[in-house]
Protein backbone atom coordinates (compact mmCIF):
# COMPACT_ATOMS: atom_id res chain seq x y z
CA UNK A 1 0.00 0.00 0.00
CA UNK A 2 1.15 3.35 -1.52
CA UNK A 3 2.38 6.12 1.87
CA UNK A 4 -0.10 8.37 2.63
CA UNK A 5 2.12 11.72 1.43
CA UNK A 6 -0.75 14.29 1.61
CA UNK A 7 -1.61 13.92 5.20
CA UNK A 8 -0.38 17.09 5.74
CA UNK A 9 -3.55 18.58 4.43
CA UNK A 10 -4.92 17.44 7.43
CA UNK A 11 -2.98 19.29 9.76
CA UNK A 12 -0.95 22.37 7.86
CA UNK A 13 -2.65 25.77 8.51
CA UNK A 14 -4.96 26.40 6.26
CA UNK A 15 -3.25 30.08 5.01
CA UNK A 16 -0.31 28.56 4.43
CA UNK A 17 -1.78 25.46 2.49
CA UNK A 18 -3.91 27.92 0.78
CA UNK A 19 -0.85 29.82 -0.32
CA UNK A 20 0.66 26.76 -1.65
CA UNK A 21 -2.13 25.25 -3.59
CA UNK A 22 -3.96 28.47 -4.76
CA UNK A 23 -0.98 30.48 -6.20
CA UNK A 24 0.11 28.06 -8.48
CA UNK A 25 -3.39 27.08 -9.32
CA UNK A 26 -3.95 31.08 -10.27
CA UNK A 27 -1.14 30.56 -12.06
CA UNK A 28 -2.03 27.47 -14.13
CA UNK A 29 -5.72 29.06 -14.86
CA UNK A 30 -3.90 32.53 -15.97
CA UNK A 31 -1.84 30.97 -18.42
CA UNK A 32 -4.31 28.85 -19.84
CA UNK A 33 -6.52 31.72 -20.19
CA UNK A 34 -3.61 33.97 -21.83
CA UNK A 35 -3.12 31.14 -24.76
CA UNK A 36 -5.75 33.35 -27.08
CA UNK A 37 -5.46 36.68 -25.48
CA UNK A 38 -1.99 36.76 -26.31
CA UNK A 39 -2.86 35.73 -29.44
CA UNK A 40 -5.21 39.09 -29.80
CA UNK A 41 -2.89 41.60 -28.41
CA UNK A 42 -0.30 40.73 -30.97
CA UNK A 43 -2.89 39.92 -33.60
CA UNK A 44 -4.54 43.96 -32.89
CA UNK A 45 -1.13 44.81 -32.93
CA UNK A 46 -0.22 44.15 -36.63
CA UNK A 47 -1.42 46.81 -38.98
CA UNK A 48 -2.50 44.14 -41.43
CA UNK A 49 -4.45 42.08 -39.32
CA UNK A 50 -6.44 44.77 -37.00
CA UNK A 51 -10.14 44.79 -36.37
CA UNK A 52 -10.45 42.17 -38.60
CA UNK A 53 -8.25 39.79 -37.12
CA UNK A 54 -9.07 40.58 -33.62
CA UNK A 55 -13.10 39.73 -34.74
CA UNK A 56 -11.51 36.63 -36.50
CA UNK A 57 -9.68 35.52 -32.87
CA UNK A 58 -13.42 36.21 -31.15
CA UNK A 59 -15.52 33.95 -33.55
CA UNK A 60 -12.62 31.08 -32.92
CA UNK A 61 -12.54 31.08 -28.92
CA UNK A 62 -15.42 29.93 -27.95
CA UNK A 63 -14.26 26.87 -29.81
CA UNK A 64 -11.27 26.57 -27.86
CA UNK A 65 -13.37 27.41 -24.40
CA UNK A 66 -15.65 23.75 -25.48
CA UNK A 67 -12.55 21.81 -25.63
CA UNK A 68 -10.75 23.34 -21.95
CA UNK A 69 -14.82 22.96 -20.78
CA UNK A 70 -14.43 19.37 -21.44
CA UNK A 71 -10.62 19.08 -20.17
CA UNK A 72 -11.35 20.95 -16.51
CA UNK A 73 -14.44 18.27 -16.36
CA UNK A 74 -12.71 15.60 -16.64
CA UNK A 75 -9.70 16.85 -14.59
CA UNK A 76 -11.32 18.72 -11.84
CA UNK A 77 -13.65 16.25 -11.54
CA UNK A 78 -11.15 13.52 -10.95
CA UNK A 79 -8.59 15.65 -9.34
CA UNK A 80 -12.08 15.88 -6.58
CA UNK A 81 -12.57 12.09 -6.64
CA UNK A 82 -8.65 11.60 -5.91
CA UNK A 83 -8.66 13.87 -3.07
CA UNK A 84 -11.37 12.45 -1.18
CA UNK A 85 -10.21 9.31 -1.99
CA UNK A 86 -7.29 9.75 -0.14
CA UNK A 87 -8.48 11.33 2.54
CA UNK A 88 -9.99 8.22 2.74
CA UNK A 89 -7.05 6.07 2.73
CA UNK A 90 -8.37 4.69 -0.62
CA UNK A 91 -5.35 4.92 -2.52
CA UNK A 92 -5.83 1.98 -4.98
CA UNK A 93 -9.24 3.92 -5.89
CA UNK A 94 -7.58 7.06 -6.75
CA UNK A 95 -5.21 5.86 -9.04
CA UNK A 96 -7.56 4.35 -10.99
CA UNK A 97 -9.49 7.56 -11.03
CA UNK A 98 -6.16 8.87 -12.53
CA UNK A 99 -5.94 6.20 -15.21
CA UNK A 100 -9.64 6.57 -16.40
CA UNK A 101 -9.65 10.34 -17.05
CA UNK A 102 -6.35 9.95 -18.94
CA UNK A 103 -7.98 7.72 -21.47
CA UNK A 104 -11.05 9.71 -21.27
CA UNK A 105 -9.28 13.11 -22.30
CA UNK A 106 -7.44 11.32 -25.04
CA UNK A 107 -10.65 9.92 -26.67
CA UNK A 108 -12.91 12.92 -26.60
CA UNK A 109 -10.08 15.19 -27.40
CA UNK A 110 -9.13 13.09 -30.80
CA UNK A 111 -13.28 12.61 -31.30
CA UNK A 112 -13.88 16.69 -30.83
CA UNK A 113 -11.39 17.66 -33.73
CA UNK A 114 -12.81 15.52 -35.64
CA UNK A 115 -15.59 17.19 -35.77
CA UNK A 116 -14.04 20.77 -35.90
CA UNK A 117 -12.51 20.08 -38.72
CA UNK A 118 -15.15 18.32 -40.65
CA UNK A 119 -18.18 21.14 -39.72
CA UNK A 120 -15.49 24.13 -39.85
CA UNK A 121 -17.86 26.49 -42.05
CA UNK A 122 -21.23 25.58 -40.36
CA UNK A 123 -19.34 26.52 -36.97
CA UNK A 124 -17.85 29.54 -37.98
CA UNK A 125 -20.94 31.09 -39.04
CA UNK A 126 -22.73 30.17 -36.22
CA UNK A 127 -20.76 32.49 -34.09
CA UNK A 128 -20.92 35.26 -36.10
CA UNK A 129 -17.52 34.97 -38.85
CA UNK A 130 -19.67 35.83 -41.56
CA UNK A 131 -19.99 39.73 -40.54
CA UNK A 132 -17.88 40.68 -43.71
CA UNK A 133 -15.53 38.51 -46.13
CA UNK A 134 -12.44 39.21 -44.51
CA UNK A 135 -13.32 38.29 -41.08
CA UNK A 136 -14.62 34.98 -42.25
CA UNK A 137 -11.42 34.17 -44.39
CA UNK A 138 -9.16 35.27 -41.40
CA UNK A 139 -11.89 32.87 -39.13
CA UNK A 140 -11.11 30.06 -41.01
CA UNK A 141 -7.60 30.29 -41.70
CA UNK A 142 -7.64 30.38 -37.80
CA UNK A 143 -10.02 27.92 -36.59
CA UNK A 144 -7.73 25.29 -38.78
CA UNK A 145 -4.80 25.08 -37.33
CA UNK A 146 -5.83 26.08 -33.82
CA UNK A 147 -8.12 22.52 -34.71
CA UNK A 148 -4.92 20.69 -34.98
CA UNK A 149 -3.59 21.39 -30.92
CA UNK A 150 -6.81 20.86 -29.62
CA UNK A 151 -5.84 17.37 -28.31
CA UNK A 152 -2.40 18.60 -26.80
CA UNK A 153 -4.19 21.56 -25.59
CA UNK A 154 -6.91 19.50 -23.75
CA UNK A 155 -4.52 16.54 -22.21
CA UNK A 156 -1.91 19.44 -20.76
CA UNK A 157 -5.82 21.25 -19.58
CA UNK A 158 -7.13 18.02 -18.04
CA UNK A 159 -4.08 16.75 -16.60
CA UNK A 160 -3.00 20.29 -14.54
CA UNK A 161 -5.66 19.53 -11.60
CA UNK A 162 -4.80 15.91 -11.50
CA UNK A 163 -1.31 16.77 -10.90
CA UNK A 164 -1.97 19.48 -8.56
CA UNK A 165 -4.44 16.51 -6.72
CA UNK A 166 -0.87 14.51 -6.46
CA UNK A 167 0.57 17.05 -3.86
CA UNK A 168 2.80 18.82 -7.09
CA UNK A 169 0.82 21.97 -7.67
CA UNK A 170 4.22 23.23 -8.77
CA UNK A 171 4.83 20.78 -11.37
CA UNK A 172 1.32 21.76 -12.45
CA UNK A 173 2.03 25.69 -12.80
CA UNK A 174 5.24 24.86 -14.15
CA UNK A 175 4.05 22.48 -17.15
CA UNK A 176 1.98 25.47 -18.49
CA UNK A 177 3.51 28.07 -17.83
CA UNK A 178 6.40 26.68 -20.05
CA UNK A 179 4.22 26.41 -22.79
CA UNK A 180 2.86 30.34 -22.39
CA UNK A 181 6.28 31.38 -22.49
CA UNK A 182 7.06 29.56 -26.00
CA UNK A 183 3.91 31.42 -27.05
CA UNK A 184 4.73 34.52 -26.01
CA UNK A 185 8.14 34.46 -27.60
CA UNK A 186 7.07 33.03 -31.02
CA UNK A 187 3.79 35.03 -31.74
CA UNK A 188 5.72 37.90 -32.77
CA UNK A 189 8.01 35.70 -34.68
CA UNK A 190 5.27 34.12 -36.42
CA UNK A 191 3.59 37.50 -37.04
CA UNK A 192 5.86 40.61 -37.29
CA UNK A 193 8.79 38.50 -38.57
CA UNK A 194 7.53 35.63 -40.72
CA UNK A 195 4.02 37.44 -41.97
CA UNK A 196 2.05 34.78 -41.00
CA UNK A 197 -1.10 35.95 -39.96
CA UNK A 198 -3.61 33.86 -38.55
CA UNK A 199 -1.97 30.88 -39.31
CA UNK A 200 1.23 32.03 -37.27
CA UNK A 201 -0.59 33.09 -34.47
CA UNK A 202 -1.98 29.66 -34.17
CA UNK A 203 1.34 27.42 -34.75
CA UNK A 204 3.15 29.64 -31.90
CA UNK A 205 -0.15 28.46 -29.89
CA UNK A 206 -0.35 24.86 -30.67
CA UNK A 207 3.89 24.71 -29.84
CA UNK A 208 3.28 25.59 -26.54
CA UNK A 209 0.55 23.07 -25.73
CA UNK A 210 2.86 20.58 -27.32
CA UNK A 211 5.55 21.56 -24.82
CA UNK A 212 2.83 21.95 -21.83
CA UNK A 213 0.98 17.91 -22.76
CA UNK A 214 4.62 16.34 -23.04
CA UNK A 215 5.76 17.66 -19.64
CA UNK A 216 2.46 16.68 -18.01
CA UNK A 217 2.77 13.15 -19.60
CA UNK A 218 6.17 12.45 -18.54
CA UNK A 219 5.12 13.38 -14.90
CA UNK A 220 2.75 10.49 -14.99
CA UNK A 221 5.50 8.31 -14.93
CA UNK A 222 6.51 9.46 -11.11
CA UNK A 223 2.83 10.19 -9.49
CA UNK A 224 3.83 10.37 -5.73
CA UNK A 225 0.07 9.80 -3.98
CA UNK A 226 -1.11 7.33 -6.63
CA UNK A 227 1.75 5.61 -8.26
CA UNK A 228 0.01 4.21 -11.76
CA UNK A 229 -0.39 0.56 -13.49
CA UNK A 230 -1.02 -0.89 -16.58
CA UNK A 231 -4.19 -2.36 -14.48
CA UNK A 232 -5.33 1.50 -14.07
CA UNK A 233 -5.75 2.81 -17.67
CA UNK A 234 -8.25 -0.39 -18.17
CA UNK A 235 -11.88 1.38 -18.96
CA UNK A 236 -14.57 1.68 -16.24
CA UNK A 237 -17.50 3.52 -17.14
CA UNK A 238 -18.80 3.55 -13.89
CA UNK A 239 -15.88 5.33 -11.85
CA UNK A 240 -15.46 7.73 -14.87
CA UNK A 241 -19.32 8.90 -14.69
CA UNK A 242 -18.39 9.57 -10.95
CA UNK A 243 -15.30 11.98 -12.05
CA UNK A 244 -17.59 13.35 -14.57
CA UNK A 245 -20.25 13.82 -12.24
CA UNK A 246 -17.75 15.57 -9.73
CA UNK A 247 -16.37 17.73 -12.97
CA UNK A 248 -19.56 18.79 -14.35
CA UNK A 249 -19.56 22.13 -12.59
CA UNK A 250 -16.51 22.77 -14.13
CA UNK A 251 -17.91 21.88 -17.61
CA UNK A 252 -20.91 24.20 -17.13
CA UNK A 253 -19.12 27.24 -16.19
CA UNK A 254 -16.30 27.07 -19.20
CA UNK A 255 -19.00 25.85 -21.47
CA UNK A 256 -21.41 28.49 -20.51
CA UNK A 257 -19.09 31.17 -22.02
CA UNK A 258 -19.89 29.43 -25.47
CA UNK A 259 -23.30 30.21 -24.95
CA UNK A 260 -22.73 33.22 -23.76
CA UNK A 261 -20.66 34.28 -26.76
CA UNK A 262 -22.80 33.14 -29.08
CA UNK A 263 -25.43 35.06 -27.96
CA UNK A 264 -23.60 38.30 -27.35
CA UNK A 265 -21.73 38.09 -30.94
CA UNK A 266 -24.87 37.43 -32.57
CA UNK A 267 -26.89 40.49 -30.50
CA UNK A 268 -23.94 42.70 -31.67
CA UNK A 269 -24.02 41.03 -34.82
CA UNK A 270 -27.65 41.94 -35.12
CA UNK A 271 -28.41 45.08 -33.62
CA UNK A 272 -25.01 46.68 -34.72
CA UNK A 273 -26.71 46.60 -37.98
CA UNK A 274 -29.20 48.64 -36.85
CA UNK A 275 -27.17 50.90 -35.61
CA UNK A 276 -26.30 54.37 -37.84
CA UNK A 277 -22.45 53.81 -37.29
CA UNK A 278 -21.96 49.87 -36.94
CA UNK A 279 -24.62 49.23 -39.65
CA UNK A 280 -21.56 50.73 -41.93
CA UNK A 281 -19.74 48.04 -43.66
CA UNK A 282 -16.19 49.29 -42.63
CA UNK A 283 -17.46 49.69 -38.96
CA UNK A 284 -19.80 46.02 -39.02
CA UNK A 285 -16.64 44.11 -37.23
CA UNK A 286 -16.51 46.84 -34.30
CA UNK A 287 -19.33 45.60 -31.98
CA UNK A 288 -17.96 41.75 -31.97
CA UNK A 289 -14.32 42.62 -32.08
CA UNK A 290 -14.94 44.60 -28.55
CA UNK A 291 -17.25 41.81 -27.32
CA UNK A 292 -14.46 39.66 -27.93
CA UNK A 293 -12.12 41.80 -26.34
CA UNK A 294 -13.48 42.50 -23.01
CA UNK A 295 -14.82 39.02 -22.94
CA UNK A 296 -11.06 38.25 -22.81
CA UNK A 297 -10.74 40.77 -19.62
CA UNK A 298 -13.46 38.95 -17.66
CA UNK A 299 -11.97 35.56 -18.48
CA UNK A 300 -8.70 36.71 -16.72
CA UNK A 301 -10.10 37.91 -13.62
CA UNK A 302 -12.68 34.81 -13.83
CA UNK A 303 -9.36 32.72 -14.62
CA UNK A 304 -7.46 33.99 -10.65
CA UNK A 305 -11.00 33.37 -9.23
CA UNK A 306 -11.48 30.01 -10.84
CA UNK A 307 -8.08 29.52 -9.38
CA UNK A 308 -8.43 30.51 -5.98
CA UNK A 309 -11.31 28.27 -5.64
CA UNK A 310 -10.01 25.16 -7.72
CA UNK A 311 -6.61 25.38 -5.65
CA UNK A 312 -8.58 24.50 -2.10
CA UNK A 313 -9.91 21.63 -4.27
CA UNK A 314 -7.60 19.37 -3.23
CA UNK A 315 -7.19 20.99 0.80
CA UNK A 316 -11.52 20.49 0.93
CA UNK A 317 -12.03 17.27 -0.63
CA UNK A 318 -8.97 15.88 1.58
CA UNK A 319 -10.63 17.23 4.63
CA UNK A 320 -14.21 16.37 4.35
CA UNK A 321 -12.71 13.09 3.22
CA UNK A 322 -10.85 13.05 6.90
CA UNK A 323 -14.64 13.94 8.66
CA UNK A 324 -12.66 17.43 9.34
CA UNK A 325 -15.46 19.58 8.70
CA UNK A 326 -14.18 22.77 10.96
CA UNK A 327 -10.78 22.74 8.75
CA UNK A 328 -13.34 23.19 5.42
CA UNK A 329 -15.55 25.66 7.16
CA UNK A 330 -12.39 27.62 7.95
CA UNK A 331 -11.18 27.54 4.54
CA UNK A 332 -14.71 28.38 2.99
CA UNK A 333 -14.47 31.76 4.66
CA UNK A 334 -11.32 32.66 3.76
CA UNK A 335 -11.99 31.83 0.15
CA UNK A 336 -14.57 33.84 -0.26
CA UNK A 337 -12.82 36.89 1.58
CA UNK A 338 -10.31 36.59 -0.96
CA UNK A 339 -12.95 36.01 -4.34
CA UNK A 340 -14.64 39.57 -2.83
CA UNK A 341 -11.31 41.53 -2.90
CA UNK A 342 -10.12 40.09 -5.84
CA UNK A 343 -13.50 41.35 -7.42
CA UNK A 344 -14.09 44.60 -6.01
CA UNK A 345 -10.36 45.58 -6.98
CA UNK A 346 -11.14 44.52 -10.26
CA UNK A 347 -14.20 46.21 -11.07
CA UNK A 348 -12.32 49.80 -9.77
CA UNK A 349 -9.80 49.31 -12.56
CA UNK A 350 -12.16 48.23 -15.05
CA UNK A 351 -14.01 51.58 -13.93
CA UNK A 352 -10.99 53.86 -14.17
CA UNK A 353 -9.36 52.75 -16.77
CA UNK A 354 -10.76 51.30 -19.80
CA UNK A 355 -9.38 53.73 -22.00
CA UNK A 356 -5.78 52.89 -21.18
CA UNK A 357 -6.63 48.83 -21.08
CA UNK A 358 -8.14 49.27 -24.80
CA UNK A 359 -4.50 50.51 -26.13
CA UNK A 360 -3.12 46.81 -25.27
CA UNK A 361 -5.54 45.71 -28.45
CA UNK A 362 -4.17 48.03 -30.56
CA UNK A 363 -7.01 50.78 -30.07
CA UNK A 364 -5.19 53.80 -31.66
CA UNK A 365 -4.85 52.43 -34.65
CA UNK A 366 -8.78 52.05 -34.69
CA UNK A 367 -11.23 54.73 -35.18
CA UNK A 368 -12.83 56.88 -32.36
CA UNK A 369 -15.95 54.85 -32.72
CA UNK A 370 -14.14 51.69 -31.77
CA UNK A 371 -12.53 53.33 -28.38
CA UNK A 372 -16.34 55.00 -27.54
CA UNK A 373 -18.32 51.74 -27.83
CA UNK A 374 -15.39 49.66 -26.03
CA UNK A 375 -15.55 51.94 -22.53
CA UNK A 376 -18.71 51.83 -23.18
CA UNK A 377 -19.16 47.48 -22.91
CA UNK A 378 -16.02 47.48 -20.10
CA UNK A 379 -17.74 49.86 -18.21
CA UNK A 380 -20.88 48.37 -18.75
CA UNK A 381 -20.23 44.54 -18.41
CA UNK A 382 -17.40 44.60 -15.50
CA UNK A 383 -19.01 46.82 -13.34
CA UNK A 384 -20.17 44.18 -10.37
CA UNK A 385 -17.68 41.78 -10.66
CA UNK A 386 -17.33 40.73 -7.10
CA UNK A 387 -20.50 39.18 -7.30
CA UNK A 388 -19.11 37.44 -10.51
CA UNK A 389 -16.25 36.15 -8.40
CA UNK A 390 -17.96 35.37 -5.29
CA UNK A 391 -20.53 33.15 -7.79
CA UNK A 392 -17.80 31.47 -9.34
CA UNK A 393 -15.71 30.42 -6.37
CA UNK A 394 -18.84 29.36 -4.85
CA UNK A 395 -19.31 26.84 -8.03
CA UNK A 396 -16.44 25.43 -7.90
CA UNK A 397 -16.09 25.43 -3.55
CA UNK A 398 -19.47 23.13 -3.23
CA UNK A 399 -17.72 20.74 -5.84
CA UNK A 400 -14.56 20.03 -4.09
CA UNK A 401 -17.34 19.48 -0.93
CA UNK A 402 -18.64 16.86 -3.15
CA UNK A 403 -21.84 18.96 -3.58
CA UNK A 404 -22.46 18.28 -7.49
CA UNK A 405 -25.92 18.65 -7.59
CA UNK A 406 -25.83 21.79 -5.49
CA UNK A 407 -23.00 23.55 -8.01
CA UNK A 408 -24.91 22.22 -10.96
CA UNK A 409 -27.86 24.10 -10.43
CA UNK A 410 -26.33 27.30 -9.05
CA UNK A 411 -24.04 27.25 -12.94
CA UNK A 412 -26.96 26.10 -14.68
CA UNK A 413 -28.71 29.01 -13.30
CA UNK A 414 -25.89 31.48 -13.72
CA UNK A 415 -24.84 30.53 -17.13
CA UNK A 416 -27.55 29.46 -19.30
CA UNK A 417 -30.62 30.47 -17.78
CA UNK A 418 -29.65 34.41 -16.76
CA UNK A 419 -26.54 34.90 -18.76
CA UNK A 420 -27.46 33.68 -22.13
CA UNK A 421 -31.20 35.04 -21.23
CA UNK A 422 -30.30 38.63 -20.39
CA UNK A 423 -27.85 38.45 -22.95
CA UNK A 424 -30.84 38.16 -25.61
CA UNK A 425 -33.41 39.99 -23.75
CA UNK A 426 -31.68 42.92 -22.77
CA UNK A 427 -30.89 44.37 -26.54
CA UNK A 428 -33.78 42.85 -27.50
CA UNK A 429 -35.54 46.17 -25.37
CA UNK A 430 -32.85 48.60 -25.31
CA UNK A 431 -30.77 47.96 -28.04
CA UNK A 432 -27.16 47.47 -28.51
CA UNK A 433 -25.62 49.82 -25.94
CA UNK A 434 -27.53 47.30 -23.54
CA UNK A 435 -25.90 44.42 -24.30
CA UNK A 436 -23.27 44.53 -21.97
CA UNK A 437 -25.18 44.78 -18.92
CA UNK A 438 -26.21 41.46 -18.96
CA UNK A 439 -23.22 40.03 -17.06
CA UNK A 440 -23.96 41.61 -14.08
CA UNK A 441 -27.73 41.42 -13.89
CA UNK A 442 -27.17 37.51 -14.20
CA UNK A 443 -24.55 37.43 -11.04
CA UNK A 444 -27.02 39.86 -9.29
CA UNK A 445 -29.69 37.39 -9.30
CA UNK A 446 -27.93 34.40 -8.93
CA UNK A 447 -25.30 35.53 -5.87
CA UNK A 448 -28.99 35.73 -4.20
CA UNK A 449 -29.14 31.71 -4.69
CA UNK A 450 -25.83 31.24 -3.89
CA UNK A 451 -26.11 33.17 -0.26
CA UNK A 452 -28.70 30.56 0.54
CA UNK A 453 -27.01 27.73 -0.23
CA UNK A 454 -23.03 28.65 1.47
CA UNK A 455 -25.64 29.58 4.23
CA UNK A 456 -26.81 26.17 3.92
CA UNK A 457 -23.56 24.78 3.69
CA UNK A 458 -21.97 26.68 7.21
CA UNK A 459 -24.52 24.91 9.18
CA UNK A 460 -23.99 21.85 7.86
CA UNK A 461 -20.34 22.27 8.68
CA UNK A 462 -20.95 23.55 12.05
CA UNK A 463 -22.83 20.53 12.91
CA UNK A 464 -20.88 18.21 15.61
CA UNK A 465 -22.63 15.25 13.88
CA UNK A 466 -21.03 15.42 10.44
CA UNK A 467 -17.23 15.97 11.07
CA UNK A 468 -14.98 16.17 13.73
CA UNK A 469 -14.27 19.37 15.44
CA UNK A 470 -10.62 20.70 16.15
CA UNK A 471 -8.72 23.46 15.83
CA UNK A 472 -8.00 25.34 12.45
Amino acid sequence: MSVDTNHYLQTESLGKLMRKYAFPCVISMLVAALYNIVDQIFIANASYLGSYGNAANTVVFPMTVVAIAIAVMIGDGCCTFVSIRLGNRKTDDAANGVGNAVVSVVAVSLILTAVYLLFQEPILKMFGANVNEETFRLSKEYFFWITLGIPFYMFGQALNPIIRSDGSPRFAMATLVMGAAFNIIFDPVCIYVLKWGMMGAAIATIGGQILSAVMAALYLFRMKATPLNKSCFRFQPGLVRQILTLGFASFLSQFSIVLSMAATINMAVKYGAMDSVFGQAEYAQIPTAIAGIVSKFFQIIISISAGLAAGCIPIAGYNIGAKRNDRVLGLMKRLMACEALLGLVSSVIFLLFPSQLMLIFGSENESIYYTQFAVWFIRGQLCLLPLACLNKGSFIFLQSLGKAKESSVLSVAREFVFGVGFALLLPMIWGLYALPFFMPAADTVTFIAVAVVLLRIKKELENPATGKEGAL
